[in-house]
């Protein structure tokens, strides 16, 4: 419900405009949403923190890893202080991959806590304080870059663009650390997929056509061929120019006269 609640409270508390085309991405993307949820694998049952530890440690993971960061750090020294002004995807790109951090320490403090009320020694554990760390500096990075994005751009716009890159990352995070893909079946890769995609198109409506004034009241006009919207002047001088051939000729200055 992100999606469709940011954009409809968006527009009637911060007064941004959600034309006919944006609830129907709102719409769309609620629908993908739930049809991944259909579609998606059941998590593989860890319930020990050295079983969690092993999984981090695997060399699919590790490369993963290295490759998110490399990725946050390019965009947070690089291309955030060059482009992330003008550019939406910059900063909601470093929440995203960050989350993937977050992510998956979240899924190891819950088997942590869970231990923790089985009196398993949790507390002596490093992979704990690991976590915890992770969490922090991954929350505290992803608020920063996600207020600086809302100070710049539509919230309309950044909640769901957030949501796509935010759960392309975890999913695919999620397949390698827990291998969730062994489990799919081809219908379910297939709806998965699907999903996804209708996720993608209902923010790109939401997205693409946000200047536009469409409705249910006009939609007819806007649908009819050849029709062109007004031009309106915001100049309040008007220059009008007398370019009739056979008044002034070629080889003469032309005439121009202007109104204020």
């Amino acid at each position: 419900f992100s999606v469709p609640c940011s954009a409809i409270l968006s527009s009637y508390l911060l007064g941004e405009r959600l034309n006919l085309l944006g609830k129907l991405g709102c719409m769309l993307s609620l629908v993908g949403s739930t049809v991944m949820v259909i579609h998606a694998p059941e998590d593989e049952e860890v319930t020990t923190l050295d079983e969690m530890s092993s999984k981090l440690k695997e060399p699919g993971f590790l490369a993963y890893a290295a490759i998110l960061l490399a990725v946050c750090f390019l965009l947070i020294f690089y291309l955030a202080p060059r482009y992330g002004q003008s550019n939406i995807l910059i900063y909601l790109t470093i929440c995203s991959v960050i989350g993937a951090f977050s992510v998956s320490s979240v899924k190891g403090l819950g088997i942590a806590i869970k231990g923790f009320f089985a009196d398993r020694p949790v507390l002596q554990h490093p992979l704990t304080w690991i976590l915890v760390i992770t969490l922090v500096a991954s929350i505290t990075t992803q608020i920063n870059y996600l207020n600086k994005s809302l100070d710049i751009f539509n919230t309309s716009l950044v909640f769901p663009i957030y949501y796509v890159l935010f759960t392309t990352i975890v999913i695919t995070t999620s397949i390698i650390l827990f291998k969730e893909w062994v489990t799919m079946t081809v219908v379910d890769i297939i709806g998965t997929v699907c999903g996804f995609l209708t996720i993608i198109l209902g923010v790109f409506l939401l997205h693409a056509f946000k200047d536009m004034d469409v409705s249910l009241g006009n939609l007819p006009q806007v649908l009819q061929s050849g029709q062109q919207a007004p031009v309106t002047r915001d100049d309040k001088n008007i220059l009008i120019e007398v370019d009739n051939a056979s008044i002034a000729p070629e080889d003469k200055p032309k005439v121009f006269m202007i109104y204020t």
